[in-house]
């Protein structure tokens, strides 16, 4: 990936509308390869501004818990890859098989997260259109879930709208904490230089956590005067209505609420006009 220098990237294959763009990536460490491999592709310059950390949850009893008590549940609900990785990672090391899980239900939040499901041997039934929560909950009616037993693994800082609103529908809501997402620590200041100097076309948030993280990392600036001569790109509108409500406006807005729908569209936008 690239550097915060005044070297200008290099071109690679053939030219493409993202040719020579420098393009920041905030997602996790560990998750940023399948975007900054896509945009390098692409032939633009990838900065790796990592504004997430992914760590365990500070303690396993409730999520054990419910591992051992999985059966009880009539619907497993992920929503995340991460979710689904930690999870399963856990059961793993109790000496469980995606076999225990079989007679429950399970619903993931988009093809990404069923993708990483099936990969484990479990069979999605439902993945919504629209990959976030509201489009979830428009899966199934009220009476549909009054008074089914639904465990949601998911990090311990998330949107309250799927259980709480599942939970007024009359179902029993079990949310567990399978990770945790903290700011890491890192020197934003070349960033920051670089950015304020229009050398970074475009700054990539891949969800409301890297936006509010990336801001706190830059001193708690308001992004309209941080990002004031940068493009910014989300990947759905809850990540877009965090951007705003941190003073910034979003350039790009996936409508395919997914890596390759982000890539897409930073590509359309960049795109020239034909006259």
């Amino acid at each position: 990936m690239g550097r915060l220098d005044n070297q200008a990237p290099r071109p690679r294959g053939p030219y493409t509308p993202l040719t020579g763009k420098r393009i920041v990536v905030t997602r996790a460490r560990t998750q940023a390869s399948n975007l900054a491999q896509s945009l390098e592709a692409l032939g633009c310059e990838v900065v790796a501004f990592p504004t997430i950390e992914i760590q365990p949850p500070e303690s396993y009893r409730a999520l054990d818990e419910a591992i051992e008590s999985a059966n009880r549940y009539e619907w497993l609900i992920f929503t995340s890859v991460n979710g689904v990785e930690h999870f399963f990672d856990r059961a793993k090391m109790l000496g469980k098989s995606f076999a225990d899980f079989n007679a429950i239900a399970v619903a993931a939040i988009g093809p990404e997260t069923a993708k990483r499901l099936e990969a484990e041997g479990l069979r999605c039934r439902i993945v919504p259109k629209q990959y976030q929560a509201e489009g979830l909950l428009e899966s199934w009616t009220p009476e549909e879930m009054r008074g089914k037993r639904v465990l949601i693994p998911r990090a311990a800082q998330a949107r309250d709208i799927l259980p709480e609103t599942l939970q007024a529908w009359g179902a029993e809501v079990r949310v567990i904490e399978v990770y945790r997402t903290v700011i890491p620590r890192a020197d934003a200041t070349g960033l920051l230089r670089a950015l304020r100097a229009g050398e970074v076309d475009m700054v990539t948030f891949t969800s409301s956590s890297t936006v509010t993280n990336f801001a706190a990392l830059l001193g708690g600036q308001c992004l309209s005067d941080a990002l004031a001569q940068t493009r910014i790109a989300c990947i759905g509108p809850i990540t877009q209505k965090t951007v705003e409500g941190l003073g910034g406006r979003a350039d790009v807005v996936a409508t395919d609420f997914t890596i390759p729908g982000l890539v897409k569209a930073i590509i359309k936008y960049f795109e020239p006009t034909l006259c």
